[in-house]
């Protein structure tokens, strides 16, 4: 790839960059000149010298072109990414994705790591991460859109928001309840209850009607010895008085 001055390129872990110039140098102090691409970050304003041998093994590439942006929104927008729950494979898993140079990798470190702040707060190392991953991602935007990086913030931001950010839709309320009306309560106190009682005067005890005498016992009968069947049998009948003859009057002639 061949290069020149004030060409806009990206550097891995550094972002978009500028070329400044591209001379032979012994920074090192060698003894031997060899040519070096002098580039300046857009972001940060920090000097970066890259032997022309090495470009390719680096990874300095030109940014993306308007065309992949779609792609890198589809990756931005993924709703629901896979990551490892284990901090130390997560941070080397990040790390490795970050050195490649790779829009599309740099674009899921900047989306895992949105969606692991959302659901819980990062580690030092981690909101570094973050940052350092926007920063780059935001600085190779801008020259694809040709916006500023105010811009191309905004931009990265709504392409989160349509999926590890997107806003939760609130609830809605639910209708309220017609209040029930509720008998009042009496309220009893012992105290008062004892003091009402002791002002109370006691009511009049009836008094219980005289018992009636009971009637005098009636004295029991001895009941009438039964003669027995023989005596009855061997007593003689009684015969009924014979009645008396009445002496007929003798006709008249």
């Amino acid at each position: 790839m061949k290069f020149k001055k004030g060409d806009t390129v990206i550097y891995p872990q550094h972002g978009a960059c500028k070329v400044e110039a591209i001379r032979k140098e012994d920074p090192l102090n060698t003894g031997k000149q060899q040519e070096y691409l002098v580039l300046r970050t857009v972001i940060g304003d920090m000097t970066l010298r890259v032997p022309m041998s090495k470009v390719d093994e680096v990874g300095v590439r030109p940014p993306v072109s308007p065309d992949e942006l779609e792609d890198l929104v589809a990756v931005l927008a993924k709703a629901d990414p896979r990551v490892p729950s284990n901090w130390s494979r997560r941070f080397k898993n990040h790390q490795e994705k970050l050195k490649s140079g790779d829009v599309y990798q740099v674009a899921e470190v900047v989306r895992n790591l949105a969606a692991r702040n959302r659901d819980a707060s990062l580690s030092a190392a981690e909101r570094t991460m973050y940052e350092r991953a926007r920063v780059n991602l935001i600085s190779e935007i801008a020259p694809a859109l040709k916006v500023t990086t105010d811009e191309a913030e905004v931009y990265l931001d709504e392409a989160l928001a349509k999926g590890v950010l997107k806003p939760v839709k609130a609830a809605k309320p639910a209708k309220a309840a017609a209040p029930k009306v509720e008998a009042p309560k009496v309220e009893s106190d012992d105290d008062d209850l004892d003091d009402d009682l002791d002002e109370k005067p006691a009511a009049p005890v009836a008094k219980a009607a005289p018992a009636k005498k009971a009637a005098p016992a009636k004295k029991a009968t001895a009941p009438k010895p039964v003669a027995d069947e023989a005596e009855k049998a061997e007593a003689p009948a009684k015969k009924a008085p014979a009645k008396k003859a009445v002496a007929k009057k003798p006709a008249k002639d």
